[in-house]
C-alpha cells in the first residue's frame, strides 16, 4: 500500500548531543511554577486562563524573543529548534506549547488537588506523563509527543545559567568542607 520510496522522514541528519532527561525536567519545572504562581494571583475562578495566558507568555512569546529559550530553559542550557535548526516559528511554538501547555494545565489542577483525591490527581497528571515518557522511548532523537507534533528538537546550548551544574558544584564544596 505504501511504497518505502514516497515515504520521507522530516527529521534531520545532523545530530545533537541529548539533553539529559532530568534537565529537560528542571526546566520544565522552573517555567510550570513560574506559571502556576502568576495564575494564583488570578483567584481559582480564572486560574486556569491565566495559567495558559502565562504560559504561552514565558514558552511562546519569551522563547520567540530570546534565542529558543524560556526561563527554565535558560537556567539549564538548553533551547528549542525547528528541523532547519532555526528558532521555530510563532505557530510551530504554539502548537508545541498548546499541547504541552493544556496538559501543564491539568496536571497543575491535579497537584492542587493532592491527597484529598488521589485518583483524580494521578488521573490529572497522567497524560503529562505519557506525553513525556515518549522521550526517553526516543532513543536517536530524544522526541516528546509534543516535539514529534510541532516538529520540534532540544539540544543543548551553552548560552544560559547552568543552574543544575552550579548547584552541584556547591553541593560538592559542602560536602567538602563537611568532610574536613
Amino acid at each position: 500500500m505504501y511504497d518505502e520510496d514516497d515515504y520521507q522522514d522530516y527529521r534531520p541528519v545532523r545530530r545533537f548531543p541529548k539533553v539529559p532527561l532530568d534537565r529537560r525536567f528542571w526546566a520544565f519545572f522552573v517555567d510550570f511554577l513560574c506559571a502556576w504562581i502568576l495564575s494564583g494571583l488570578a483567584g481559582p475562578a480564572l486560574q486556569w486562563l491565566f495559567f495558559l495566558a502565562a504560559w504561552f507568555a514565558l514558552r511562546v512569546g519569551l522563547v520567540e524573543r530570546n534565542q529558543g529559550q524560556s526561563v527554565g530553559s535558560w537556567a539549564f542550557d538548553i533551547k528549542v529548534i525547528d528541523i532547519s535548526y532555526r528558532i521555530p516559528e510563532l505557530v510551530s511554538l504554539s502548537k508545541r506549547e498548546g499541547i504541552l501547555g493544556g496538559l501543564a494545565m491539568l496536571a497543575m489542577y491535579g497537584l492542587q488537588i493532592n491527597f484529598a483525591n488521589p485518583i483524580s490527581m494521578l488521573i490529572l497528571v497522567s497524560p503529562l506523563l505519557a506525553c513525556c515518557l515518549v522521550a526517553i522511548a526516543d532513543e536517536e532523537f530524544n522526541q516528546a509527543f509534543h516535539d514529534r507534533i510541532a516538529e520540534t528538537y532540544i539540544i543543548q546550548t551553552q548560552r544560559g545559567f547552568s543552574l543544575d551544574l552550579r548547584i552541584k558544584e556547591i553541593v560538592a564544596e559542602l560536602r567538602d568542607n563537611m568532610q574536613r
